[in-house]
């Protein structure tokens, strides 16, 4: 047995449940301005974005069809990083782009994985 292998479900499992809590608060911040005023003008794109990371959000953090939201959620963050910071420099440190590109293969990783431990359904 190596380091920490007796714990690599819980550390997944956390990863899942902050990785989704943190995505669903960028859905919170731009359709109710909690916990922080979004401080730009929604638009239609904008606002799809955020029902997708409200949602995809929560079903990550529960771990109830996390693999279907996962996939979508990095389907999401990769039209994101393309649309947004992909056309200025493809360097996500010059772009501003790290964050999209993060979520975008963590949400991955989450749909490759499933929902792990502390979920309310394994698939």
């Amino acid at each position: 047995m190596t380091f920490l292998d007796s714990y690599k479900d819980y550390c997944y499992a956390a990863f899942r449940i902050v990785t989704g809590f943190l995505f669903l608060c960028h859905g919170t911040q731009k359709l109710f301005s909690f916990p922080i005023e979004f401080p730009y003008p929604l638009s239609g794109m904008s606002t799809g974005a955020a029902v997708i990371e409200l949602v995809a959000g929560t079903l990550i953090v529960v771990g109830f069809y996390s693999r279907y939201a996962a996939f979508i959620a990095s389907g999401t963050m990769a039209v994101a990083y393309w649309l947004v910071h992909g056309l200025n420099n493809p360097f996500p440190i010059a772009n501003g782009g790290e964050i999209s590109a993060f979520y975008c293969f963590a949400f991955l990783y989450i749909a490759a994985n499933g929902p792990g431990i502390w979920s309310i359904n394994k698939r």
